[in-house]
Formats: structure tokens, C-alpha cells, sequence
């Protein structure tokens, strides 16, 4: 359905109609996605934790993963506290510094990373309706329109 019969509104322009698409689109997708992750008693931001360590192949900083997180949290400390009591993350204490904090992904957490990709691949979180081409053209325009942002700051 187009976003002008979903939240039945009048745009003064088009770039207005696609910051509302945008936002409108992503509240959807989020809605979607933690929804999906819920199956698998996590949550979206915990999701992304675990795929950062994944990723790293080895210990990372705590400071480095909140870098690197896609929705910036003040409570990221917390969520790891979360994935420490289930067993899919360990904390180490820096010898040098032990101000320092590292966290690591455990094989309970790969395994879970595993499930999840499997389940991920059958159900689609994002629509196959876009071709190659499309995509990448939507994540261009995405970089677009946050790059002038990030201009402004």
C-alpha cells in the first residue's frame, strides 16, 4: 500500500512524502525485525551485538562495539549484561588497564548466529521484490540523505 492511503495524509512536496516514507518504512521494519528476533529471546540492538563480535573475530573493547552499534543506546553496557547471563557473550577484564572491558562472543552465541541466519534466509527480512539493481540504488539514496546530515553536524 503507498504511504498516502497507509496514514491517508497530503504532502506539501515529494521530498516530504519520502522523509515520511522513511521514517514510516523503518518503524515497520523494526517492528518486523523484533518480532523475528523475539523467536530467538533476543533483541534487535542484542542481535547487533553479537553480529559486531561475530564479525571482529575477536575480542572487542565495550567503547569499540558501541561504535560500531547501528542504533546508538546510553544502555548498550546493559544489553550485554543480558547477553552475558545467557551465555552468548563473555566479558574480560583488561590486564593493563582494568578500566578496560572487553567482550567476546561464545560458541553458544555463534550457534545461536547460525540458528538465526538459517531462519533469517527462510523467512526474508527484507522484501525479494527489489531487484539487484533496486537496492542498491535505495542504499545509495539512504547514504545520500544521511550524508547531508552529517554535513550539517
Amino acid at each position: 500500500m503507498k504511504i498516502d492511503d497507509e496514514i491517508k495524509a497530503v504532502f506539501k512536496s515529494p521530498q516530504q512524502k519520502a522523509v515520511v516514507n522513511v521514517r514510516f518504512t523503518s518503524n515497520f521494519l523494526s517492528n518486523y525485525q523484533n518480532s523475528f528476533m523475539a523467536r530467538f529471546d533476543i533483541s534487535m540492538p542484542q542481535f547487533n551485538i553479537l553480529r559486531i563480535l561475530r564479525g571482529a573475530k575477536e575480542a572487542l573493547s565495550v567503547h569499540t562495539v558501541k561504535d560500531r552499534m547501528i542504533e546508538k543506546s546510553p544502555n548498550t553496557t546493559r544489553l550485554m549484561d543480558k547477553l552475558i547471563d545467557k551465555g552468548l557473550i563473555d566479558r574480560i577484564r583488561c590486564e593493563e588497564d582494568r578500566r578496560v572491558v572487553y567482550v567476546s562472543i561464545t560458541e553458544k552465541g555463534l550457534e545461536l548466529l547460525a540458528q538465526i541466519d538459517v531462519d533469517f534466509e527462510k523467512t526474508s527480512l527484507f522484501p525479494q521484490s527489489l531487484t539487484d539493481e533496486e537496492a542498491n540504488t535505495l542504499s545509495d539514496l539512504l547514504d545520500k540523505i544521511r550524508s547531508e546530515f552529517e554535513e550539517k553536524e
